[in-house]
């Protein structure tokens, strides 16, 4: 496929914007302003006034950095290295090994259509989105005296350092980089040439690019490497030739879309705790998988589990490859749904033995590598074999029968005047002044009518913000949406601070690059309320969209004031931080939906405490698309399933409050049956990370639960006792659950608040993994 061709491929899903249903503007049906074929994407020609509201100096301070305004030619000939770096670095930013987060310095690094020659690696600050030319991506040569990590370097060593690097690679939060071609065709083929370093953690996305590679015989290019970190989103990719197209190890992540041609390799891991792979083709390959398994004790972390939905595999010798065989005991968690084999001789192979499962052109249904469970049995039936399936509503399914899934838009082909910024009609942005009326006459105004942008800045509302039906919003930098005042004070009367469309609302919707944040205290904030429907799938949805409460300058929310175990209720940020209510359908990709546990701009990620009484609450009967998204140290659950149905989650990670059970859920909340809120035994003295009840057609595909403190002390981990129990299901929802890995409990899933899967009976390193509960 050339390069040209697969662009066309990806941005079928990118560049359009569709008329709208039920928007409440006068101006017309849709965004309807084409761009000239020769015109240059909207973002590159826009008015740039965005701020950093918080930084030191936001009148000078650049978020929007143009690098041929630095110097870069991207002939293909010039080195546009140092302007390309000069260009991220500008403005004393977060870097170097002696800052190790800030939400302060936020930037967009435009890169106009052209290729850009480096020779030594681009290096990726803190809170950057690496973005280029969304019409005509372009092109990141490496030449052939390119001497470095990688093209793009996310996470450098330090020289020098004993292995240290610039960032904690649990802490490496908020990046993106979308609509790169990257080159390494030139370097030697004997070279260890890297697209991509990336050592990330979550908020953190790689959409739209495209790995050139040499196909000579032997050769040690690679498209990714990732060593290590916490992450994370990425998809829409295609890795042309190369050793390895992906070399990876991360504690989880997930990938969804992504091409593999004429690798060696497509994809190589290490290590990890749970990987879901959504939407894989290889096509021309050796190996598909490779894994490194074996390792089943915490000083022998290897690959722990991989889950791969709807794949297609042609002319490649080898699907999965493990490099120890099972033998009756886990190693190496294996689920696959939906795998389409054409000319694949080994389905599942170990190296130097034999095959576990012969392939063939043959499709898999479901087949699984573990232990199995069903029901309320505690005992695992340990297998290499056909598993129980789940149930898929055609509401979640593609015409072909895959999982949905719709790539980030970015309205490549919308006109610059067809672009609204929410600066120019009257908000601030400036973290102080109230924006709530100049925000609300925008989306009045203009929902189904223009592109929404909201420059960079954060936007302060002191009341509901509604969202209507039609609207198309886009940020810059993640541009932030920050809910303060009396009026989401009072936990006894919870307030919504966004409401996206009013109920029975239908139409679009597309968030994309917002972060949702509150202005403590607001113990009674519903940050966002969720009742759009639509009839168009994946046409209500949010991308690369966060929900952080506290942590973060300007939030109240900081070390200074919520210190570790400070037990301060005026440290308290969010009644609920996300409600999908029951009317309502969604696509979400790339969401973290985070309660700070410490503080991203005071310097050394001081501990906090600070409460926020729930994560993501589903009434939906969907369909619902929860695709990488997660869900962080709320009070009583991270994800709770409440008379809902028709959902895929994959994969979701979660970590419960680190100082409870100091005070136990609900303190310092109360529970409410109006928002479903389970109910807490003497003994569940920790939040739950999922609880599902009265629901329908729920399917699990990847989880990662985790429960790493005891009222902050860790001696708790070595005999998984953190918390008794994590994720609960009741006797009359019909759930799947593939891929499930907890660190530090004793029940890894409960049933009735019955523990059911006993964690001691699934060490797989440093986590423990069932490879599928079914009912």
């Amino acid at each position: 496929m050339r390069v040209l061709d697969v662009f066309c491929f990806l941005a079928a899903a990118v560049s359009f914007a569709r008329p709208v249903i039920g928007a409440t503007a006068s101006c017309g049906t849709g965004v309807v302003g084409t761009a000239a074929p020769g015109d240059p994407y909207w973002l590159e020609s826009i008015k740039h006034q965005g701020i950093a509201a918080f930084n030191s100096a936001p009148s000078s301070y650049k978020v929007f950095r143009n690098v041929k305004d630095y110097g870069a030619v991207g002939d293909g000939v010039t080195d546009d290295t140092a302007a390309i770096n000069a260009a991220i670095s500008d403005g004393n930013r977060c870097g170097g090994g002696s800052c190790d987060s800030t939400t302060t310095e936020p930037a967009v690094v435009y890169f106009p259509k052209g290729t850009y020659k480096v020779t030594t690696p681009i290096i990726a600050y803190y809170y950057t989105q690496l973005i280029g030319d969304a019409r005509t991506p372009p092109t990141l040569l490496a030449d052939a005296t390119f001497t470095g990590m990688a093209v793009i370097d996310a996470d450098p060593y330090i020289p020098g350092g004993g292995g240290a690097q610039w960032y904690v690679n649990q802490n490496n939060f908020f990046r993106s980089v979308r609509n790169f071609v990257i080159d390494l065709r030139n370097m030697p083929a004997s070279s260890s040439a890297t697209g991509i370093h990336w050592q990330v953690s979550q908020a953190t996305s790689l959409m739209n690019i495209v790995f050139e590679m040499s196909t000579a015989s032997g050769n040690a290019h690679q498209g990714i490497w990732m060593e290590n970190g916490s992450g994370g989103f990425m998809g829409d990719m295609v890795f042309n030739g190369g050793k390895f197209g992906m070399w990876v190890g991360n504690q989880q992540f997930t990938v969804r879309n992504v091409t593999m041609n004429n690798c060696n390799t497509a994809i190589y891991s290490i290590w990890n705790w749970g990987w879901t792979f959504q939407g894989v083709t290889v096509n021309n390959c050796q190996v598909a998988f490779d894994l490194m398994t074996g390792g089943v004790t915490q000083d022998t972390q290897t690959v722990g589990s991989v889950a791969v939905i709807d794949a297609w595999v042609s002319n490649t010798p080898i699907f999965v490859r493990s490099s120890t065989a099972s033998s009756g005991k886990l190693a190496g968690s294996l689920v696959l749904n939906n795998i389409h084999l054409t000319s694949v001789p080994t389905a599942v192979g170990v190296s130097s033995g034999s095959d576990v499962l012969t392939g063939g052109t043959m499709t898999i249904d479901s087949w699984g590598q573990g232990n199995v469970f069903s029901g309320t049995s505690q005992t695992a039936s340990f297998q290499q074999a056909n598993i129980p399936a789940p149930n898929k509503p055609s509401s979640l399914l593609d015409s072909a029968g895959r999982i949905f899934g719709r790539t980030h838009p970015q309205y490549a082909d919308v006109a610059v005047d067809q672009i609204v910024s929410v600066r120019d009609q009257g908000a601030k942005g400036d973290g102080t002044t109230d924006d709530t009326a100049a925000l609300q006459k925008v989306f009045d105004t203009f929902a189904g009518c223009k592109i929404i942008f909201f420059d960079a800045g954060t936007y302060y509302i002191t009341d509901t913000l509604t969202v209507p039906a039609g609207a198309q919003v886009v940020g810059e930098a993640w541009s932030v949406i920050m809910g303060g005042g009396s009026a989401f004070e009072d936990q006894t009367n919870p307030k919504v601070m966004v409401r996206v469309g009013n109920e029975g609302d239908e139409g679009i919707v597309e968030i994309s690059d917002i972060i949702f944040a509150t202005k403590g205290p607001a113990a009674g904030a519903i940050v966002v309320e969720w009742n759009i429907h639509s009839d168009q799938q994946g046409g209500a949805g949010m991308w690369d969209t966060h929900i952080r409460l506290g942590g973060a300058a300007g939030t109240n929310l900081l070390a200074s004031n919520c210190p570790s175990g400070s037990q301060n209720t005026d440290c308290s940020a969010a009644f609920l931080a996300l409600h999908l209510t029951p009317q309502s359908n969604a696509y979400i990709e790339g969401a973290w939906v985070w309660l700070a546990d410490h503080d991203l701009d005071s310097g050394g990620s001081r501990q906090t405490t600070i409460f926020s009484g729930r994560g993501i609450l589903s009434e939906s009967a969907g369909p619902v698309w929860l695709i990488g998204t997660g869900s962080e140290h709320h009070t009583l659950y991270q994800y709770n399933i409440a008379n809902a149905a028709n959902h895929y989650m994959g994969l979701i990670q979660t970590e419960t409050p680190y100082y409870q059970p100091v005070p136990a859920p609900p303190a310092p909340f109360s529970s409410s049956s109006a928002y479903n809120d389970p109910t807490f035994s003497s003994s569940q003295t920790s939040a739950w990370a999922v609880t599902i009840s009265n629901s329908k057609d729920i399917i699990i595909f990847g989880a990662g639960l985790y429960s790493f403190f005891s009222n902050y002390g860790q001696t708790c981990l070595d005999s998984s006792s953190c918390q008794s129990q994590i994720f609960n299901i009741d006797s009359e929802s019909t759930v799947s659950v593939y891929a499930l890995s907890t660190v530090g409990v004793t029940y890894m899933l409960s049933v009735e608040e019955q523990g059911v899967i006993p964690a001691s009976a699934n060490a797989n390193g440093f986590a423990s993994t069932a490879t599928s509960w079914t009912r």
